[in-house]
């Protein structure tokens, strides 16, 4: 037997901490008129020995047929998300405005849309403006089922009838059981949670697009990253045509996997070797032009480091990183001053990642580094040579991981030599490349000197 009890909250749209009654100020944040009231049915259950014995399963009687996954048609987003979709998952996409969220949602529910039963709900656009979308990627005629609403109740009565749902954007979406306005704490998390719920329950994959703000953070709270599966973050420069989907959270496989894409006029198209791409047009003859071997989930990449060291009257000389970690930057270039003698005190230092790539592996030391001594002593790097390494404070070239996978990506491409951390146990020579072990940043400036 259920009842169903009605139960009023206030929850702070700042800290999300839920109070029994409604104040000026929060007592947890001390943020003022943060407190929205919510209200939330729950059903109680008359617990007899029957029903508790049916909540129960022994671990090994568990079904994981339903986690088969499903491939997607877009095999950057297949790489991303481990394989495919995964049936009752919950994927947040998030990214800056403009980046193409809704375009590459878009497309991924047109590959699907003749596999599963996909309902694409709009929140921010009429549908005559997502056909106009549809028209422009060149699927209009597909038969996609589309719904213009923000109301989540209304939502979810249609979500039993299919098997993946595209909600754009979260921040769009109210629940009548809240009496905020959407896009606010209270509103983002309750829509979360029960689209969470729903998912689970119905074996639905949900797709949420969410916005980011200006500090490049996911809006809403943080609690949203907790509840869903996967969360995928949509980056790209706005200067660059290329754009990346990178993997934060994933339940389902691993972490930081990046999917390149282009963005083009008929939408999105995928990059299947990308270190060709980005090697393109690339001018190694230059000083301070530096080739690196960087890892992005299992996938190697090359991709060009470029310096440029430029006399300086400033009593604090500029330094300026674009695509690289700028506080290691400045590490490093303590590490050349104190263990390979160079100074660099003088100088403004501008490095820079060609492509509009952002690189987080700490593989990429030894690549800044041989950029910044290559244009400072005005000497072309080898057009034949990669590197990698991370440099350690001490002086030392520190092993990185999937070495051996690096060498295979650089002869590839045709290169014929490497500059490897020693530490590197490379199990299998790599045909047509040299190997050039590496101990110490002194070593390193030996050589480009």
């Amino acid at each position: 037997m259920e009842r169903a009890r009605e139960k009023k909250l206030f929850v702070c749209e700042e800290c999300s901490v839920e109070s029994l009654q409604w104040s000026g100020q929060c007592g947890h944040c001390g943020a003022w008129n943060s407190l929205s009231e919510i209200r939330k049915t729950r059903s109680t259950r008359r617990k007899s020995g029957e029903s508790l014995r049916g909540l129960v399963k022994s671990f090994n009687e568990i079904s994981r047929g339903r986690l088969a996954r499903l491939p997607t048609g877009i095999t950057e987003l297949d790489r991303v998300l481990g394989g495919g979709l995964v049936p009752g998952s919950v994927i947040l996409l998030g990214g800056d405005p403009g980046i193409g969220k809704s375009t590459l949602a878009l497309q991924w529910v047109a590959a699907q849309v003749d596999q599963i039963r996909v309902l694409y709900v709009t929140g921010e656009e009429s549908l005559q403006q997502l056909a106009l979308r549809g028209e422009r990627l060149g699927i209009d005629s597909l038969p996609l089922s589309t719904m213009a609403e923000n109301c989540l109740e209304s939502i979810l009565d249609q979500l039993p009838g299919y098997d993946f749902l595209v909600i754009d954007s979260i921040q769009s979406m109210y629940s009548e059981n809240v009496s905020s306005s959407p896009g606010s704490v209270a509103q983002i998390r309750e829509s979360a949670e029960r689209l969470t719920r729903c998912a689970k329950e119905y074996d639905c994959s949900v797709l949420v697009i969410g916005h980011v703000t200006k500090e490049g953070t996911l809006a809403g709270p943080k609690i949203l990253e907790h509840i869903v599966d996967t969360v995928l973050y949509f980056e790209g420069d706005d200067t660059s045509r290329f754009r990346l989907v990178r993997s934060f959270k994933n339940r389902f496989g691993s972490v930081n996997e990046v999917g390149i894409f282009a963005m083009t006029e008929k939408g999105l198209r995928e990059i299947t070797n990308p270190s060709a791409l980005f090697l393109s047009g690339c001018e190694r003859d230059n000083s301070g032009s530096v080739v690196l071997v960087t890892q992005e989930g299992t996938r190697p990449i090359l991709v060009e480091v470029q310096a440029l060291l430029d006399p300086s009257s400033l009593a604090n000389p500029r330094r300026l990183c674009v695509g690289l970690d700028a506080q290691r930057l400045v590490m490093l270039l303590a590490v050349l001053h104190r263990h390979g003698g160079v100074s660099l005190v003088g100088h403004d230092i501008f490095v820079n990642v060609a492509g509009g790539i952002r690189v987080i592996d700490s593989g990429a030391d030894v690549a800044a580094a041989a950029a910044v001594l290559s244009s400072l002593f005005n000497k072309n790097f080898p057009a034949d040579t990669v590197c990698f390494g991370e440099v350690g404070q001490a002086g030392e070239i520190r092993p990185v991981q999937r070495g051996e996978e690096r060498l295979k990506e650089a002869a590839k491409l045709g290169f014929k030599r490497a500059l490897v951390p020693k530490g590197n146990k490379i199990s299998r020579k790599v045909q047509g490349l040299e190997v050039i072990p590496l101990l110490r940043v002194e070593d390193l400036v030996s050589w480009l000197e």
